[in-house]
């Protein structure tokens, strides 16, 4: 498995521990708060750390790793690109785990959430420029 792979799913591990948490915590009625603060988790967050967080890498991190091979010489396409989707899709989350609460709390403008959609929009393209030429026919 290549190293990417595993950064995807044990990333995509913790997020989903992460999202059971929270979900947990709303489900029970109870403030889900970042610690430390008064700022509430709200439910968009929650289901982001289930689709993008848990699902999403998942999803990246097998098909980097399964998806037929490109060429003898690349055969999973460009490292790069795999890494560059992985930091992309990574650090948009974890922006958005605190500007969602921030720019919801009326303290922020939303610009973690700008900048935030912007790197998971770059983890997104980077994963499909990279997976593009490995879907092909026999």
């Amino acid at each position: 498995m290549p190293p990417v792979t595993r950064w995807f799913v044990r990333s995509a591990l913790v997020w989903f521990l992460l999202a059971l948490a929270i979900g947990v915590l709303l489900a029970g009625g109870g403030a889900a708060t970042i610690p430390g603060t008064s700022l509430l988790l709200p439910y968009p967050t929650y289901l982001h750390l289930v689709t993008v967080g848990w699902l999403t890498n998942l999803i990246f991190g097998v098909a980097f790793w399964m998806f037929p091979r490109d060429t003898a010489e690349h055969p999973r396409g460009s490292d790069r690109l795999a890494w560059l989707a992985y930091a992309g899709l990574n650090a948009g989350l974890m922006l958005r785990l605190v500007g969602e609460p921030v720019a919801w709390s009326g303290n922020g403008t939303g610009t973690l959430l700008l900048l935030s959609a912007a790197l998971q929009l770059l983890g997104g393209w980077a994963f499909v420029l990279n997976t593009w030429p490995r879907v092909k026919g026999k």
